[in-house]
């Protein structure tokens, strides 16, 4: 932890405006943009709540993790990279403002903001709880120290901190991760790593190496929502973008993301095989995350004590990308307007990210399950802003009606359903019918349908 703060505290000589703090000057060159946008989603989603889920539910809970979050960087890579990139931005919603005007990047900035909170809250469950069960702290004040000590690094380097530590926090993850796998794999295996893997694959239920549900209609769709939230819904997103915004170079945005892409949809696979491995290895009523079990059961103590500290370290990387990003709209694009030069925009940045910490510490005390609240985190954006950016990007110049009706009514029908508690859209009705279309999938039609017809009816500036 000395070490983090000590690399934030180095990284304050290289900020010498908003764009510095921001962007990072613009000046990342591939290894540091690869290695950020990698680290920025490996976190307790991959690391925890994945390996748990697979366990349970076998090869298809890993719609959302890791699969739909890898194949988002190559999405991005290919199709919003370079055109995003080319503008020169900030933030999202600058992009909104340009392409439609100020009453879409304030709606934009709206819908962002607030979906970072249960994305934020499970990062500080997660490594609250490895305190919790390393250290004995209870899992509400652990919350409150996670909180505390990563927004305390973001706040002094903006996102040249952010980017150094990701470097250092990666290579110490993924070589944790290394070193466990092929100790689980041994063990399987009684010593031999190849006798291990193909112990897994003959005696693990075939059900739960079956990748994608096929046993009826509603599941296929339930599984192509997940993947579609993770794989869609991370486009729009500040954290991604921002790297993007932060690269040198078009070229080098692109090649980031499919590097990191590559890299998480490798990596990513290790803690799904962890999980499986666990189905196996630890009895059926095991309480503790598996991930960390597995660590304390198969590594010698002090392996597992450096084990622990790659999997805090990971999170830790996770969680000061994930403040940085909405502080950063929620300074430049929502108060900036009301601050008028009385703050400095690095001094309002620092106190957005205070307030998102403090924000996502409520959520995280609300107690929703870590898996619920990944998933919720995802689906406002994709809901929200996909149609609007994607077409803003693509499409040709039709006012800022058919955004402002895109995200009002995309966002909107989502948010009923969610206050409602309907998994499905229009439930009490479709149940009736026999039709249970998942909520983001329909939510994103919803979003796409209105920006078409208000479209149509501004044709004329179309």
């Amino acid at each position: 932890m000395l070490v983090m703060y000590a690399v934030a505290f180095v990284a304050q000589r290289r900020i010498h405006d908003a764009e510095d703090f921001l962007v990072a000057g613009r000046r990342l060159t591939l290894p540091l943009a690869s290695a950020t946008l990698m680290a920025t989603w490996f976190g307790a989603g991959t690391l925890l709540t994945a390996a748990d889920e697979v366990r349970q539910g076998g090869l298809r809970t890993i719609a959302l993790e890791p699969l739909g979050s890898g194949c988002c960087l190559l999405i991005a890579g290919f199709f919003f990279a370079r055109p995003l990139w080319e503008m020169k931005l900030l933030t999202l919603p600058d992009f909104f403002r340009r392409r439609f005007g100020g009453a879409a990047e304030t709606l934009s900035a709206l819908i962002m903001v607030p979906s970072y909170f249960g994305w934020i809250a499970v990062q500080f469950i997660a490594l609250a709880g490895m305190l919790e069960l390393t250290t004995g702290i209870d899992l509400t004040t652990g919350i409150l120290v996670v909180a505390v000590v990563g927004t305390g690094y973001t706040c002094l380097g903006g996102m040249w901190s952010v980017t150094l530590t990701d470097l250092i926090q990666l290579l110490l993850m993924l070589a944790g991760l290394i070193v466990l796998a092929l100790s689980v794999l041994g063990s399987l295996g009684a010593g031999s790593i190849a006798d291990g893997w193909f112990r897994l694959l003959e005696e693990t239920p075939q059900a739960l190496l079956t990748p994608i549900p096929i046993e009826n209609v509603e599941e296929v769709l339930r599984w192509l929502s997940l993947f579609c939230v993770a794989a869609l819904g991370n486009i729009p997103a500040q954290d991604l973008t921002q790297r993007i915004f932060a690269s040198r170079s078009a070229q080098t945005a692109r090649r980031a993301c499919w590097c990191a892409g590559t890299g998480y949809l490798l990596f990513g696979m290790i803690p799904v095989m962890l999980g499986l491995a666990a189905h196996l290895l630890l009895p059926a009523d095991q309480q503790q995350a598996i991930v960390p079990a597995l660590g304390q059961a198969f590594l010698s103590p002090l392996t597992f004590i450096i084990f622990l500290l790659t999997l805090a370290s990971a999170i830790l990387s996770t969680i000061d990308s994930a403040l940085l990003a909405p502080a950063s709209i929620l300074s430049l694009n929502l108060l900036e307007r009301f601050n008028r030069g009385r703050l400095s925009s690095n001094l309002l940045t620092r106190l957005c990210i205070v307030f998102i910490s403090a924000a996502s510490v409520a959520v995280a005390y609300l107690g929703e399950d870590a898996y619920s609240l990944l998933e919720d985190a995802y689906s406002l954006p994709l809901v929200g802003l996909l149609v609007p950016l994607t077409l803003g990007i693509y499409g040709r110049a039709c006012g800022q009606r058919p955004a402002l009706w895109s995200m009002a009514v995309g966002a909107g029908v989502w948010a009923v359903h969610y206050s409602l508690g309907w998994d499905s859209f229009l439930q009490p009705l479709m149940t009736v019918l026999g039709v249970a279309l998942p909520v983001p999938l329909a939510a994103l039609g919803c979003g796409w349908l209105a920006y078409s017809l208000s479209a149509g009816r501004d044709s004329g500036t179309c």
